[in-house]
């Protein structure tokens, strides 16, 4: 019996929890985590150079220390060697920080800096910029285009600016108090979570480049999308915590207590078995994975192992970070009791 079958979540008032219990997500998942061998050096390597080109205040490094976005690189890209590795590694410390960054961006300074990155991708040697994120996209992708394939490259600049054409609709809603329907939301998060871009690093570190036929064929679009809807869903369960107390309400489990009228427990188990069924959803299209011949098959097993990656070592690298439960990750890990932080004051 889990240790947390019989808990029972007090409540301050009436109305309000004091905390919830977390799905046993990472049992349901039953995928081997690996880790690079190189995952140590790479990711310190990977956090200096994020720290010298963000250039955050003190109590900003500090959190970011927390982080430990080169773990979760390291679980994600198991295979890569060092020189692949550390461009994945500054990706994602560069997408985390943006990700805080355009936290605080209204919709016209997140266009401009949609602008910048992007420009970046296009001509990494030649774009210049005064943005610190326009001069790291810089520093990191002149590094992938050494390697990465016209295709690879092609799809991680589409999928970026996706990202930030979704994170523009995600800050007017915010400036509007918009809280969106559950499809609505669904459809905008698989842009904010970012994954599309980090399945195209899949194609790189393994040094791919897969054809068009492939990546546009439904059974390959459904496996991705079932592997972006549990990295997304679950950290939408791991992130309400903190999200809460800044009063943020882009949160699936937000939009489906308001939407269904669920209580938070109820709507944390609602998404939680959400997230059993997209790892069902994955098996039943690997199932359905049709031939390209030898070599493409070779190549199109690397790329489902790489997406597979992604939903173990997401599910596990959430209780390391010290991003959504502080220094307490691996006890919430064993325990699944969250108790709700403060409400902080605006």
């Amino acid at each position: 019996m889990s240790p947390t079958a019989t808990y029972t979540i007090t409540r301050t008032s009436e109305h309000s929890p004091a905390g919830f219990v977390l799905p046993d997500l990472v049992s349901d998942c039953s995928y081997p985590l690996r880790l690079s061998p190189y995952c140590n050096n790479v990711a310190r390597a990977s956090e200096r150079w994020l720290l010298q080109g963000a250039c955050l205040s003190q109590s900003r490094a500090t959190k970011f220390m927390g982080l430990k976005a080169g773990e979760l690189t390291a679980a994600c890209y198991p295979n890569a060697d060092p020189f692949h590795l550390r461009v994945c590694s500054d990706f994602m410390n560069w997408l985390f920080n943006m990700d805080d960054w355009l936290d605080e961006f209204d919709v016209n300074k997140t266009w401009s800096m949609r602008d910048c990155c992007i420009g970046a991708f296009r001509d990494p040697i030649n774009f210049q910029t005064k943005k610190l994120g326009g001069k790291m996209s810089k520093s990191f992708f002149s590094r992938f285009m050494r390697t990465g394939g016209p295709g690879c490259t092609e799809r991680f600049i589409h999928t970026m600016d996706l990202f930030f054409t979704a994170v523009a609709k995600q800050a007017d809603d915010r400036a509007n108090g918009h809280v969106p329907d559950l499809d609505s939301y669904i459809t905008v998060r698989r842009d904010t979570s970012g994954c599309k871009p980090c399945f195209a690093l899949i194609e790189y570190a393994a040094g791919i480049d897969l054809p068009d036929e492939v990546m546009s064929h439904p059974v390959i679009m459904a496996m991705e999308e079932a592997t972006n809807d549990l990295v997304t869903w679950s950290n939408d369960i791991f992130s309400y915590n903190v999200e809460q107390s800044r009063g943020d309400t882009h949160n699936m489990i937000v939009v489906l207590a308001r939407e269904q009228g669920l209580d938070l427990q109820g709507a944390v188990d609602y998404v939680g078995a959400l997230c059993k069924g997209t790892i069902q959803r994955f098996e039943e299209n690997r199932a359905m994975l049709p031939s390209w011949g030898q070599e493409l098959d070779e190549q199109v097993a690397t790329y489902v192992e790489g997406l597979q990656n992604w939903i173990v070592g997401s599910l596990h690298w959430s209780f390391d970070s010290e991003r959504y439960f502080g220094k307490e990750g691996l006890h919430v890990k064993q325990q699944r009791i969250v108790k709700l932080l403060p409400r902080r004051r605006m």
